[in-house]
């Protein structure tokens, strides 16, 4: 291993890794803020799979993204091989000082180990307890306690070498003038001028989702009390029929469906002007937390201590306070089983009254 990295250290080139989904894409947030507030001069740059790029582009601490297509496998075994040679080229003409990959996977290792930087930053895992790991990174993070960590404070672990603590870590979530003027175009053409409630009750697998039916009483009672309910979701073909299932379901006029109508900056933008945000484990739900909008989640037999909303202005209603859970391990994640079916709808209209009421 290398030498501890001295404190005067002065990266003028930092690249993150991480190759996972949306939600795991916007909790890397906080070490990228934490990155440019040590290293206010330094360029920094992130890795990430094409999908999860509009959770990242707009950042203004970033000075670019690279990005790893998972449709080059459909090319071929040369042409993938190509776009792969082409990246690590890219990564390699960038001269960075520090690398610090996020990620688990051998191909981030790979890049890790092959982009030059004089310092690499990586996670001892024990599944990748080897040679080849050790030499991909000089620098390891011990994962003794790492199951037992909030994803942003297993993120916020690799920067330890460089000193810089995970006390204090603020995610955020960012989107442009052009996108937050969209969103408000489209409100002003849905009529919607005052404040109102987002609810996301989908997500892209079934067993973290409440019941329609519920989903459809709480909307009820929200209109009933008053407030405009803006329903939102992927243009997935599954949440689009989830929410037309849901909207059949409601008597309330007072709902507005932009389900599938949004970008996922637009989202952010939507959910930036909400007074409150309700949803299950997502992407969104996450998105909503970095912006400091109010946030009720919906949480079943998800690991709740890696994944609970990061920050103060959120309440978690568990499913698992209502009826017994399966380990998160043990679930089958195409099952259709809606794992929150047992926590009841009084007691979400009553966590999202108390919000509104403050």
């Amino acid at each position: 291993m290398a030498s501890p990295i001295p404190a005067q250290f002065a990266p003028q080139n930092i690249l993150l890794i991480k190759l996972r989904h949306h939600g795991d894409m916007l909790l890397t947030t906080p070490a990228i803020n934490a990155l440019r507030q040590r290293y206010p001069q330094a360029n920094i740059d992130v890795l990430l799979y094409k999908e999860t790029r509009p959770m990242l582009e707009a950042h203004p601490a970033i000075r670019q993204l690279h990005i790893i297509d998972r449709n080059w496998k459909k090319e071929g075994g040369w042409q993938k091989f190509r776009h792969e040679m082409a990246l690590l080229s890219a990564v390699r003409a960038c001269h960075y000082d520090v690398v610090i990959n996020l990620a688990d996977q051998w191909r981030s290792a790979i890049i890790t180990g092959f982009s030059a930087a004089p310092v690499r930053i990586g996670f001892a895992f024990a599944k990748r307890d080897n040679r080849l790991w050790r030499w991909c990174h000089n620098h390891l993070i011990s994962t003794q306690n790492y199951n037992q960590l909030h994803t942003v404070e297993q993120n916020m672990a690799a920067l330890e070498p460089l000193g810089i603590s995970a006390e204090g870590a603020k995610a955020s979530m960012h989107f442009s003038v052009a996108d937050q003027q969209k969103v408000q175009d489209i409100l002003a053409q849905q009529r919607i001028s005052g404040p109102f409630i987002v609810i996301q009750p989908t997500s892209r697998w079934v067993f973290k989702c409440w019941e329609d039916e519920k989903v459809a009483q709480l909307i009820d009672t929200l209109a009933a009390d008053g407030h405009t309910i803006v329903l939102t979701a992927a243009p997935d073909r599954q949440e689009q029929a989830m929410i037309a299932n849901i909207l059949s379901l409601c008597h309330s006029q007072k709902v507005v469906s932009l389900a599938g109508q949004l970008s996922l900056p637009q989202l952010a933008a939507l959910i930036d002007a909400a007074q409150l945000f309700i949803g299950v484990d997502s992407a969104p739900m996450h998105m909503a937390a970095a912006l400091n909008t109010p946030c009720l989640a919906l949480f079943g037999p998800t690991k709740l201590h890696h994944w609970r909303p990061w920050g103060d202005n959120n309440r978690v209603i568990w499913a698992g306070d209502y009826a017994p859970l399966p380990s998160p391990d043990d679930i089958d994640t195409k099952t259709e089983q809606r794992y929150l079916s047992a926590i009841p709808v009084e007691d979400v209209v009553a966590a999202a009254r108390s919000f509104l009421n403050d």
